[in-house]
């Protein structure tokens, strides 16, 4: 019987980078899975308990903190513990290469780098489920999303109205420019002009001195 695949999409730890998670989780969506999403800063015990009570095929969980080595074993003997041990346990993150390594010795499914192409998590996925399942239960994939019609017809749309020009400066602008041109220019010291019809200048005479008269009295 077929159904939809239904996936938890968790945030355990103290990570507050959840882009990349809701990216992912459009993109299950897409792709025609349920898709449960926990949220931020969630305990590992809060994603197993979300787990079980949601009934999901696939807990993958997204680790940017730097402790998907701990996360990651944590989670796996949690979810083993409350009977859900033969889910899919996958995820993704700033993991190195050998830890993915090691991690997938203990169990843990395939982990996905940064720039990991979406459709890549979708396949794997969807092959993990149908290896469990079988290929009968799988699902089709739904068509991709179209995109939606617009609202009016090319036709109908308004014609964009062209382009203004600069306006030109006022003209009172262009005055205050002269009257500060003709105020820089008065400013200026002149030339003193002579006073002398020559060219030159007149030169003040000296007073003559006067003389005293010497003579004797005559007898």
């Amino acid at each position: 019987m077929q159904r939809k695949i239904r996936v938890l999409v968790g945030k355990p730890g103290l990570d507050g980078h959840d882009r990349g998670a809701k990216v992912v989780a459009a993109a299950l969506r897409d792709a025609g899975m349920e898709v449960i999403y926990t949220g931020l800063h969630q305990t590992p015990e809060q994603v197993v308990e979300a787990a079980v009570q949601e009934d999901v095929d696939v807990v993958a969980l997204s680790v940017l903190s730097g402790a998907h080595m701990t996360l990651f074993p944590e989670i796996l003997e949690l979810m083993r513990g409350r009977g859900i041990g033969d889910r899919l346990l996958t995820g993704g993150g700033i993991i190195p290469n050998d830890d993915m390594s090691a991690l997938a010795g203990l169990g843990v499914g395939r982990l996905f780098g940064p720039g990991t192409n979406t459709q890549d998590i979708v396949t794997y996925i969807r092959a993990w489920y149908a290896g469990v399942h079988g290929e009968a239960a799988l699902p089709p994939l739904p068509p991709p999303p179209s995109r939606p019609e617009p609202m009016t017809a090319a036709g109908d749309r308004p014609t964009p109205k062209p382009a203004r020009s600069a306006p030109a400066a006022p003209a009172r602008a262009a005055t205050a420019t002269k009257r500060a041109a003709k105020a820089r220019t008065a400013a200026k010291p002149g030339k003193k002009r002579a006073s002398s019809k020559n060219g030159s200048r007149a030169k003040t005479a000296a007073p003559k001195a006067r003389t005293r008269s010497t003579g004797r009295k005559r007898g």
